[in-house]
């Protein structure tokens, strides 16, 4: 098949995969997760059922596949924010913020779609090897800041790492972006050579 083909193609099954997704968790929102049938997803999504069962088995499958794309929009959100600047100190402030700015975004993503999804999706390994990325990213972030002489040298930068993924989770519970950007604040504080 000829590239423009298959590139088309594709697009074709990434759009529809998309607006499987988006149509699942605008339901959950409306209905409640744990009340949406595929047969409400097909129609939303203005698809077949037989094609929705080409792309998922059932319900909890396309809430995974959701998470998954979530997680990874939020790893890529880290990732930029990263390169956006040469500087070992500017970068490692950089993904702090980023990363507190996903904190508080997934607040609402679960006030949107109720406790009992939330415990379904963070049980799934995909959470834990998100989260062990984050570390490894904050980790090697918070090393070049060391050397640079940015952030203290006296603490492993792993144990730094855990540090700020757990003083950020707290972001998740803030008020206002103004409050977000003050956690950072301090989560940068402690970073800092005593």
């Amino acid at each position: 098949m000829p590239k423009l083909w298959n590139e088309t193609i594709e697009a074709h099954r990434r759009a529809v995969h998309d607006a499987i997704l988006d149509a699942t968790v605008e339901l959950a929102a409306e209905h409640g997760a744990m009340t949406v049938t595929m047969s409400q997803i097909a129609e939303k999504s203005g698809i077949g059922r037989a094609t929705l069962y080409k792309y998922f088995p059932d319900v909890p499958a396309i809430l995974l596949a959701w998470r998954d794309r979530e997680i990874a929009t939020h790893l890529a959100r880290l990732v930029e924010a990263r390169d956006r600047s040469d500087e070992p100190g500017r970068r490692l402030a950089a993904v702090l913020d980023t990363y507190a700015g996903n904190q508080r975004d997934r607040l609402r993503h679960h006030a949107l779609l109720g406790p009992e999804l939330g415990a379904l999706l963070h049980r799934h390994h995909h959470a834990t090897d998100a989260h062990r990325q984050v570390t490894e990213l904050l980790r090697d972030l918070i090393a070049d800041a060391a050397r640079s002489g940015s952030v203290r040298a006296d603490v492993p930068p792993a144990e730094l790492a855990t540090y700020c993924v757990h003083a950020l989770h707290a972001a998740a519970a803030l008020p206002s972006a103004a409050a977000v950007r003050r956690l950072v604040a301090v989560t940068l504080a402690g970073l800092r050579t005593p």
